[in-house]
């Protein structure tokens, strides 16, 4: 009871702060009048209302927070914002709670997958809405990345805070985490300003470009229309958003520290950057050969157009597309897939194991085969120049370990619910990685509304589970966290 009290003051504040997020869908409702007026009011109130609730109750509780009670503040505030948030969906769409929580979770954590069809004529306020909550999901994450989750002692910035790779040497880039958390933030923020001036240049509405910017800064993957970007048939604007989608995907410190100096030495110095840019461009090019030698495509360079965006979206943990690769050869889905695991930077807003622990993981491989080739030799394990310490190895281990287990069992709880292997698999994969699309049933020309209840709320979990880096709720669970 100590620990709930101790984050219900924290957590009343952020979710009546939270209130405002409200009032934007609010003001397109009045400007275009329609009618979506009442359900973002009901929102505000439940929201506003919850989170004085919960002030009121511990408003006397100012004890100095610790380790443990971070780990239950971050999970609290993920779950009970997307509750708020399905407000409006529930009295203005009418959808159940379960399918409204999955579509705000999916938001908030920037998975991309969608239960709604009829996008096209969806009220401005609902689409607005979908897409504030992927852009504030991705603002949260950075926050949740730089600040708190090293603090914890888990999360891919662990790994820098540890002096694992390139020129970051510590979580925290300016001497205070508001001050580094606003500098990102700005950056974050600007960044989504250009995409959304650059979309408009190319030809779309004022409306769709700002999504679309919210969108891909966040790696969220939601669309204002059911094609997806297939909508606008456009390769300037698919450029536009693969450019865009790559920034995002690259640790957001970086971008700090070459606008700070004014230089690209930063981006060159980043071994996990080069490294996700190698890997983006081999697996473009390798297939786009395979569908075009598989004759989806007449030609290369088509293959190449639908390969790069559809590759680069998934595997950055965005899920816009612009093709069904659902129809491609079952390899390069799964290809795309594989991507969504290991492909975004940590300390960015994608998802999935991150790039650097990928890097850790090859070269302690490596390093295992050649301690049994020779094994007096002493061989330390290095990422872009910096030494890699055991501790920060044996963390990325302990980390894969259960984000492998994780998949397996979400899995085995869609196949024993009654969906096949590939649907159930590719289900877990990408809401575990917050890439949106899977293969399937729930491959990109269709939806997760086909899923019950049961195998909606295993999705639910698992967009949960992969966005908290997989540590923070399964601690939860442990006994050892809630004795005193």
């Amino acid at each position: 009871m100590k620990d709930l009290l101790n984050v219900a003051r924290p957590l009343g504040i952020l979710l009546m702060a939270f209130s405002v997020a409200f009032l934007p869908p609010i003001g397109i409702s009045l400007l275009n009048d329609e009618g979506a007026l009442r359900p973002y009011l009901a929102g505000l109130a439940a929201n506003f209302g919850l989170g004085l609730l919960l002030w009121l109750v511990a408003r006397r509780n100012r004890r100095e927070l610790k380790s443990r009670d971070g780990f239950l503040l971050v999970a609290l505030t993920w779950t009970l914002l997307a509750a708020t948030a399905a407000v409006p969906l529930m009295i203005g769409l009418g959808m159940s709670f379960t399918d409204a929580y999955f579509e705000t979770m999916s938001g908030f954590t920037t998975t991309g997958a969608t239960v709604l069809t009829g996008l096209d004529g969806m009220d401005h306020a609902h689409n607005l809405w979908r897409h504030e909550l992927c852009w504030l999901g991705g603002l949260g994450i950075i926050g949740l990345a730089m600040a708190v989750l090293p603090l914890l002692g888990v999360g891919g910035m662990q790994v820098y805070r540890a002096e694992a790779t390139g020129p970051i040497k510590d979580s925290r880039l300016t001497p205070r985490l508001v001050q580094t958390a606003r500098s990102l933030w700005l950056i974050y923020t600007g960044l989504t300003a250009a995409c959304a001036l650059a979309l408009w240049l190319a030809g779309m509405t004022a409306f769709d470009a700002i999504c679309h910017a919210f969108a891909s800064l966040s790696l969220g993957g939601f669309s204002t229309h059911d094609a997806s970007i297939g909508y606008f048939d456009s390769v300037l604007v698919e450029v536009i958003l693969i450019v865009f989608m790559v920034l995002a995907g690259i640790n957001f410190a970086t971008h700090f520290l070459a606008l700070r100096g004014r230089s690209l030495r930063p981006y060159w110095r980043d071994a996990e950057a080069l490294a996700m840019i190698g890997v983006l461009v081999g697996s473009c090019v390798g297939i786009a050969l395979y569908i075009w030698i598989s004759g989806v495509y007449p030609d290369f360079w088509t293959a190449l157009r639908y390969a790069s965006f559809n590759l680069v979206s998934v595997a950055l943990d965005c899920g816009l597309v612009n093709a069904d690769f659902g129809q491609w050869p079952i390899a390069a889905g799964f290809w795309i897939l594989a991507m969504s695991c290991v492909a975004a930077s940590a300390g960015s807003t994608g998802g999935g194991i991150k790039m650097i622990r990928t890097l850790i993981l090859f070269k302690q491989s490596g390093r295992e085969l050649t301690s049994l080739v020779h094994p007096s030799a002493m061989h330390s394990l290095k990422v872009g120049g910096q030494v890699v310490s055991e501790r920060t190895i044996l963390s990325v281990f302990g980390f894969i370990h259960l984000y492998t287990i994780s998949i397996v069992v979400f899995a085995l709880l869609l196949l024993i619910s009654g969906l096949d292997p590939v649907t159930a698999f590719s289900a877990v994969v990408t809401t575990m990685n917050n890439a949106g699309p899977g293969l399937g049933l729930v491959g990109p020309a269709t939806t997760f509304a086909v899923l019950t209840d049961f195998q909606t709320w295993v999705c639910t979990v698992a967009m949960l589970t992969g966005r908290l880096e997989v540590f923070v709720l399964i601690v939860l669970l442990t006994p050892t966290f809630w004795r005193e």
